[in-house]
């Protein structure tokens, strides 16, 4: 007797190929009534706790189980092999996921590579490149055309939710938010949007800081920047540090808003501590994200050892950006760099901290490649950070987790949430990182979706469609 746990049990002859499964689920995910799903492989901590699965789960810490959807929700998760009919659609033990979170991207930088000058692919010169093209172009009309062209890219890679950071200066700050809000408007109930303000920390000393608190508040986005001053390196440390933050939590707490952070994003940094002991000194636990946090992987042991006690302590949450850390860390001309530029992840988790994975940057300077695309990130986070072997935690880093983070309703497959998933033509994990699934099917409130990502000739030619 075949052990239909197996994801090598059924003989090939016995499998429908992906082409004829995709047909048939365009024809039955169509219209608005009942869809039946036989057999679909979740890792465990995508799915609601205490699911009837079929058996234990699998060698990647994932389970079969039957999902019947009503009205564009899960309406049941059953035992698998219990919801079957003549119309129901037998995955076969290939992967479901529900739609993934990207916690921590840019989407006002997006796509400004080639036009922005040469950055040589170092922070520093990142920087002078993003603030060259943002003085040059960043008027509503590029904002919105580069934002349209991110969120019709995630769109078509199945992603769910963005917490986008935004570059918030004197001058610059009331077009950007009010260009992000004419996005969230317009891609309401298709992709969550969140804002976050991004400046130099001591912005928030300044008349333009408590005008930006105001805005962020407006706008009911989360107070943020990055620990250092205007014009300097995370490198430098900060004199006056601790009561800059103070004047950044002292501006939130006014306001009632959330803090996240870009902090130590380089090998030698020591801010992380400050804001963990700014947060417990202002009541914070529990309300403060920090991304990057690089330099905190090359710390003595004994030092991040207790640097991750008192994060504990505080309650923040961590932010890891491997594909762009590792693309802009420990860069140098003719140099092979010697680390990978990322997080401590594995000692942040196994002390109870929340980490998310995330995209960060999208063909810009500070990453010249990407799609906004998070099966992608999390595919290659998995590989920089050896999150496998086994994989059973990792799947949660890009779902669940953030979407806990953004306080929504999302990465999850679980009764009652919307039916928002996307199907692999993969059995196995080590299979959905393998390959870039361009072939994915991508469901959104139990229908079929048929977005495809957006041709790059419309960036040149001004053409891309701005979705209504």
């Amino acid at each position: 007797m075949r052990d239909v746990n197996d994801p090598i049990a059924l003989p090939a002859a016995d499998m429908q190929d992906f082409d004829r499964l995709t047909a048939r689920m365009k024809e039955k995910a169509r219209g608005q009534g009942r869809l039946r799903l036989g057999r679909a492989r979740i890792p465990a901590s995508l799915l609601e706790a205490g699911v009837p699965a079929h058996g234990a789960p699998d060698g990647d810490g994932a389970v079969l189980v039957d999902l019947v959807i009503e009205a564009g929700r899960f309406a049941a998760i059953l035992p698998a092999g219990t919801a079957g009919d003549e119309d129901s659609i037998d995955l076969e033990g290939r992967h479901l996921w529900p739609l993934l979170v990207d916690v921590h991207t840019h989407l006002d930088k997006a796509h400004t590579v080639g036009r922005a000058p040469p950055s040589g692919g170092t922070h520093d010169g990142a920087r002078a490149a993003t603030t060259a093209d943002r003085i040059a172009h960043w008027r509503r009309d590029d904002l919105l055309r580069r934002m349209e062209f991110g969120l019709q890219s995630a769109y078509a890679h199945g992603v769910g939710a963005i917490r986008t950071h935004l570059d918030s200066h004197d001058g610059q700050a009331e077009t950007t938010w009010a260009a992000f809000a004419e996005m969230r408007d317009r891609w309401q109930g298709r992709i969550a949007l969140q804002g976050v303000g991004l400046v130099p920390l001591d912005a928030y000393a300044t008349p333009h800081g408590r005008r930006l608190a105001d805005l962020i508040a407006d706008h009911g986005g989360l107070i943020g920047g990055v620990t250092r001053v205007s014009g300097g390196t995370h490198a430098e440390g900060m004199d006056g540090l601790d009561e800059l933050l103070d004047s950044l939590f002292i501006l939130a707490g006014e306001r009632n808003l959330d803090i996240d952070l870009h902090v130590d994003e380089a090998a030698r940094a020591d801010a992380l501590p400050h804001v963990a002991e700014a947060t417990l000194r202002h009541g914070y636990e529990g309300r403060v994200t920090c991304g990057h946090c690089c330099s905190l992987a090359l710390k003595p042991d004994a030092e991040i050892d207790r640097d991750i006690r008192l994060l504990a302590e505080a309650g923040i949450t961590i932010v890891t950006l491997p594909t762009v850390n590792l693309y802009l860390q420990d860069r140098r001309s003719q140099r092979t760099p010697r680390w990978r530029g990322v997080t401590p992840v594995k000692e942040l988790m196994a002390a109870g901290i929340r980490v998310a994975v995330a995209g960060d940057n999208s063909r810009d300077p500070f990453h010249a490649y990407g799609d906004n695309d998070m099966l992608d990130t999390w595919r290659q986070a998995v590989r920089i950070l050896h999150l496998d072997h086994p994989y059973e935690a990792a799947p949660a880093l890009a779902g669940p987790i953030p979407a806990a983070m953004m306080g929504i309703e999302a990465g999850l497959v679980a009764t009652g949430h919307r039916a928002d998933m996307m199907i692999l033509d993969a059995f196995t994990l080590d299979q959905v990182i393998a390959r870039p699934h361009s072939d994915r099917l991508v469901l959104r409130s139990g229908l079929m979706s048929e977005a495809r990502p957006p041709a790059y000739s419309s960036l040149y030619n001004g053409t891309v469609n701005i979705q209504s």
